[in-house]
């Protein structure tokens, strides 16, 4: 009987696929994710200056704006017909002075609308002075290490999601590009933090961002989640994203805390997730699907 289970599981994996089903075991890409100790040796050479234009002054008033929203002090509100909405884990206070996921990356995802903004996957941890973020926006795929230590903030360095990016810090993942994004605690009394891309070139982590000061975000917990600020598209009735991103796949695995001297993966007691059934109405795409891949440690949205 033994020799028959290859073939009757193969059966069953193609019975699955035809009906759009996919097994946790599948949909986990690279669940063990890069060496989190491998040494911290390079600078991310590639980024760009920020340049103020009144796209990307916009972005950032929505996102400075979408963060006060989620703490109830809110001095402006984004454009009334944006729906900004978000789902993810929250690695919880005193939990971690540091984490560590790896992010899937679109770079045929393109966002038409100026008003409109993508950003999945991005993390911080908690009182970190920044947070790292995929954003898609129509002045291009950005990798963004957003400053929360200075005033007004805003993203500090910039890195093109380019043939160069893809080259040097992204490895194939269940089919989908993804780099890998470390944040860690140098100095409590400082609050210094360095942030990190694994290059897979060196096998090191590469230098993104390290600033210090009081986190400004006024929120008291970390995140790594799917975030979007979101238009409805006239011609669908749904989000312009769910028609441009229907082919992407947004996904956050190998999530690790780093406490106590170790990393950890996130698991429920320190990383619940914001909520456990999200309705992809709430988030103008009726069909998206919110997938809790991993023990609080891995997520994927997709259509």
């Amino acid at each position: 009987m033994n020799r028959h289970r290859p073939v009757l599981l193969g059966l069953l994996l193609l019975a699955l696929a035809a009906l759009g089903v996919t097994p946790a075991a599948a949909q986990r890409p690279n669940a063990a994710g890069p060496d989190p100790d491998a040494p911290h040796r390079g600078v991310v050479t590639t980024t760009r200056p920020t340049v103020h234009s009144p796209g990307r002054d916009r972005a950032v008033r929505a996102f400075a704006d979408g963060r006060r929203a989620r703490r109830g002090q809110l001095a402006r509100r984004p454009a009334a017909e944006l729906t900004h909405n978000w789902w993810g884990v929250f690695p919880q206070p005193g939990t971690h002075d540091g984490l560590l996921a790896t992010h899937t990356v679109d770079p045929s995802y393109r966002v038409s609308n100026a008003d409109n903004f993508t950003y999945a996957p991005t993390t911080k941890a908690q009182n970190s002075c920044m947070e790292v973020v995929t954003a898609y926006w129509n002045s291009g795929d950005e990798i963004w290490a957003w400053d929360w230590c200075s005033s007004p903030g805003g993203p500090a360095r910039t890195l093109p999601v380019d043939s160069d990016f893809l080259a040097k810090y992204t490895t194939q993942s269940g089919g989908h590009p993804a780099y890998t994004v470390q944040l860690v605690r140098d100095d409590a009394s400082a609050n210094t933090w360095s942030s990190y891309l694994y290059n897979y070139r060196t096998a090191g982590w590469d230098l993104l961002f390290r600033q210090s000061g009081a986190d400004q975000s006024g929120l008291d917990h970390g995140w790594d989640m799917f975030e979007i600020y979101a238009g409805v598209d006239p011609a669908t009735g749904t989000g312009y994203y769910c028609t441009e991103a229907r082919n992407t796949v947004f996904d956050s695995s190998a999530i690790q805390l780093h406490h106590n001297g170790s990393w950890q993966p996130a698991s429920p007691a320190d990383s619940p997730w914001t909520e456990t059934a999200p309705d992809g109405g709430a988030f103008l795409c009726p069909q998206l699907r919110f997938l809790q891949a991993g023990e609080d440690d891995h997520w994927t949205v997709r259509q």
